[in-house]
């Protein structure tokens, strides 16, 4: 038996061929926070009878039913294959650095079409049984990662799903040896796409990609269940830098409004050979929104300089995953 409380929760993800079709987990990830819930659309006869004074529980129906929610962790150096994925939306396979155990996934920003994911959950009764939500059809409509000074990388994945199917088998969770990435292992740089240089005095960002869809695509012929969401809008991608005052780059980015390659990195324990654990995101071309550096007191100057991320014409956002992952 399992301990009867949160202690004994589990979460495990796996790829889906269809849309909505149960695929048992094969991967668990260790998670601090989870909100993925059934939700449901249902409609009350309001028919007038003589004399009734309540309406019938008989005539409520559910019209629609889908899976929304969100699911927030940290971002570790292995196991992250799957998630990524269905944020990014390209096909990866992991690629083999030279003859060592390190394996690279380049996760370059594409429709997510055909990208959705089981997402089973394991919640303890107080008594210790565990109970079985399995969330099909899961689809990532945003995601935000996040460090700051003395933190860890947090990420904060908003799904939207197909249904919740409560008479599967929940699968026994099983964890790697996992590490997470930290503010330790932090670097910040700018410039010239693939030639970008450290950025000197930021102390916390924040990205959030967003995947704008269609998600309300519910049918007739379709038992109360949407058809998978459809992209029906521009990628969105922003965030945000909190540096102390220590050059002018940043300022002078939002003077000129110039576009410039950002690279935030994770760079953890060696591999093999050259070859290091990596959490790399690379966003070819930010402008910078606000805000320009204020005198509010005696301290250090500091700010937050907002950006947007947007296209350079040639070269798509992209996440590199440096693991010892075989497969995604």
């Amino acid at each position: 038996m399992a301990i009867g409380s949160g202690l004994g929760a589990q979460i495990g993800i796996a790829a889906e061929s269809t849309y909505g079709t149960f695929v048992a987990p094969t991967r668990f990830l260790e998670f601090t926070q989870e909100s993925l819930v059934l939700k449901k659309t249902t409609a009350q006869s309001t028919g007038i009878a003589a004399g009734r004074l309540l309406a019938l529980s008989s005539r409520r129906v559910v019209t629609q039913r889908e899976v929304a929610g969100s699911l927030g962790l940290e971002v570790v150096n292995k196991g992250m294959g799957l998630l990524l994925q269905a944020l990014m939306g390209t096909t990866v396979t992991p690629v083999q650095q030279a003859s060592t155990a390190a394996y690279l996934q380049t996760h370059t920003l594409a429709d997510t079409a055909g990208k959705s994911l089981t997402i089973q959950k394991g919640i303890p009764l107080t008594t210790g049984t565990v109970t079985d939500k399995s969330l099909v059809g899961c689809k990532v409509t945003s995601a935000e990662f996040s460090c700051e000074s003395g933190g860890m990388l947090m990420a904060s994945v908003d799904f939207d799903g197909k249904d919740c199917d409560e008479g599967q088998t929940l699968a026994a969770a099983s964890y790697s040896n996992m590490s997470p990435f930290h503010f330790g292992q932090m670097a910040v740089k700018a410039g010239t796409f693939g030639a970008e240089t450290a950025l000197d005095g930021v102390r916390k960002v924040s990205m959030k990609i967003e995947r704008p869809q269609a998600v309300d695509r519910f049918y007739a012929n379709s038992s109360a269940l949407k058809a998978e969401p459809i992209s029906n809008d521009l990628v969105r991608v922003s965030g945000s830098l909190e540096a102390d005052y220590v050059a002018t780059t940043l300022d002078d980015l939002h003077t000129s409004d110039a576009a410039t390659s950002l690279v935030w990195e994770f760079v953890g324990p060696n591999i093999e050979s050259t070859y290091d654990e990596t959490f790399r995101i690379t966003l070819p071309a930010i402008k910078v929104d606000d805000s320009p550096p204020q005198v509010d007191g005696y301290g250090v100057v500091r700010t937050t300089y907002n950006f947007t991320g947007l296209y350079d014409g040639t070269n798509l956002p992209f996440i590199e995953y440096m693991s010892t992952d075989t497969t995604v």
